[in-house]
């Protein structure tokens, strides 16, 4: 069996930058283990399976696969996909945005694709869930341990660790300057005593400074038990993080917005667009957008 499948560096710009995507398209009748056994081939952060919608208002069923285990959603291959799908329609517009709803597991996923000259540039998702949020069991020293950062460099002010999720948790943990994030490094053995069977076993280092232009917060994101140490862009954990700015926040009614920068530690820079809207007092909805551009065409064989 030849299966055709194409790559694509999401959250960037530019080829070499973001976090590659590989989309196998037509795979339906995949068995899930089929899935499992070629996103580990693959072994990039998620590959995704595309079948036909099953709903008159989606564009595709999508699933996702890191190399290691199926996840219900995921930011980068959500934006992917979207342009994926957005560049392969037919009659698509020169100039303006469609709306193209992805079926992932956690949901009906509405994304809206921007297109420039007929090219599909841009497009921003709107979760499917609201922010969950849950208390860190840890103190400030054990979590800076785990990150290899003095216990002063983690939970700045009024910042405090939690484990967030809009479809994925992670746990949160602030940090004081993007110069510590760029430091840390994980120690297995404290994460594996402190996370690895928690509710929000992916670690998300969050600093409010970062060094590109025009970003707003410095992130790092390390997902061992997903069966990626670090990942170079993170929507899934942008959106936790929305979830989490907006709750810091603390207003009544107001759209906030942040750009998050990721990846500069693994070469791979990457940027993430974060809106976060707040309702009498709540977090109301969370979206997070992105650039991707397509690296390349292949197939792949598969036994059967």
């Amino acid at each position: 069996m030849n299966l055709s499948f194409q790559t694509l560096d999401v959250f960037t710009d530019r080829t070499f930058g973001g976090n590659p995507l590989a989309v196998f398209p037509e795979t339906a009748h995949l068995a899930s283990e089929r899935m499992q056994e070629i996103a580990r081939e693959m072994n990039l952060s998620e590959t995704v399976f595309l079948g036909p919608p099953e709903t008159p208002e989606g564009a595709a069923r999508v699933r996702i696969f890191t190399p290691k285990v199926e996840v219900p959603f995921a930011g980068h291959p959500t934006v992917g996909t979207a342009i994926y799908l957005a560049s392969a329609m037919s009659g698509r517009p020169d100039d303006g945005e469609i709306t193209l709803v992805l079926e992932e597991n956690v949901g009906p996923v509405p994304a809206v694709v921007r297109f420039e000259s007929g090219q599909p540039v841009f497009a921003q998702f709107t979760t499917a869930m609201l922010p969950e949020h849950r208390p860190s069991p840890h103190d400030a020293s054990a979590l800076a341990h785990m990150v290899g950062l003095e216990e002063g460099e983690v939970c700045p002010g009024d910042l405090r660790p939690e484990q967030v999720s809009c479809g994925l948790p992670y746990h949160i943990i602030p940090v004081a300057t993007a110069d510590a994030v760029s430091r840390a490094a994980l120690d297995l053995g404290a994460w594996r005593r402190l996370c690895a069977g928690s509710w929000g076993h992916h670690v998300y280092l969050v600093s409010l400074e970062a060094d590109a232009a025009g970003a707003d917060v410095r992130v790092r994101m390390f997902a061992p038990g997903s069966g990626v140490f670090e990942d170079p862009a993170t929507g899934s954990a942008a959106a936790a993080l929305g979830g989490y700015l907006s709750k810091a926040h603390g207003g009544d009614d107001a759209r906030l917005s942040w750009t998050v920068e990721q990846g500069l530690e693994v070469g791979r820079p990457s940027l993430i667009y974060v809106e976060a809207d707040r309702v009498n007092g709540k977090t109301a909805a969370v979206r997070v957008g992105g650039s991707a551009v397509v690296v390349s065409n292949g197939s792949m064989l598969v036994p059967g």
